[in-house]
């Protein structure tokens, strides 16, 4: 008779402290190592978790990580790496859900929750629109534009045109900095009020501007930035 495989006791600690303390009860390098037990069912995987934690410098990083770079790691195959990638786009539609039909002025942190996990970890910038109802309720959001590692060309057009075919009344602005500084630069400045001025001219009001990073997040009306049209 085989003796039993060593990690196989190690594994089942892993599940009963996770069942009993959730994701408090263990090391970031743990949680992947207990995600891929279920890629790789017959594997030692500390190791591998200890070398993407290292490679990606933590969890987030990990769950930012692609496809191509989370396949590239040697131990890892093409189910770990849509194993992971799954979990953060979980993430992403739990918060969605959670966020749409509330007050978004009176619950920012879940807007704030969403944008990061959809954008804070994307290499390049992204700009997102979230569209809200006459009483500030979420119901639908979208990435407007795609660019390159440092800037998203942007046109207000655009933005006033999809916010007017879903039939919102107010917008709010999220866009990324891939360099993970939030604060804002003077486009970034021009593009709020050429946006905001847009959208007066057809009774639309744009009720923030939110850029997120991995090093924070900057809000234009909490810093009172958002420009006063008349």
């Amino acid at each position: 008779m085989e003796d039993k495989p060593h990690y196989l006791d190690h594994r089942k600690r892993l599940r009963e402290r996770f069942q009993k303390a959730g994701a408090d009860g263990l090391q970031e390098y743990e949680l992947v190592e207990l995600l891929l037990t279920y890629a790789i069912p017959r594997k030692d995987v500390k190791s591998a978790a200890k070398e993407l934690i290292k490679r990606f410098g933590g969890l987030s990083g990990v769950l930012d990580a692609s496809q191509k770079d989370l396949e590239s790691f040697p131990e890892l195959g093409p189910a770990s790496a849509v194993l992971i990638r799954l979990v953060k786009e979980l993430c992403g539609a739990y918060l969605s859900e959670r966020m749409k039909r509330r007050d978004a002025l009176s619950s920012p942190q879940a807007v704030l929750d969403f944008a990061r996990v959809k954008l804070a970890g994307l290499p390049h910038e992204a700009f997102m629109v979230i569209y809200l109802n006459v009483k500030n309720e979420v119901y639908g959001s979208e990435i407007i534009h795609e660019g390159t590692v440092d800037r998203a060309v942007v046109y207000p057009r655009r933005i006033i045109e999809a916010a007017l075919a879903c039939h919102a009344a107010s917008l709010i602005l999220i866009h990324n900095h891939p360099s993970g500084h939030p604060d804002p630069s003077p486009e970034d400045k021009r593009l709020t009020r050429s946006i905001s001025e847009a959208a007066r001219t057809v009774d639309i009001r744009v009720v923030d501007h939110i850029i997120v990073g991995k090093g924070g997040h900057f809000s234009f009306m909490e810093n009172h930035l958002l420009p006063e049209i008349t």
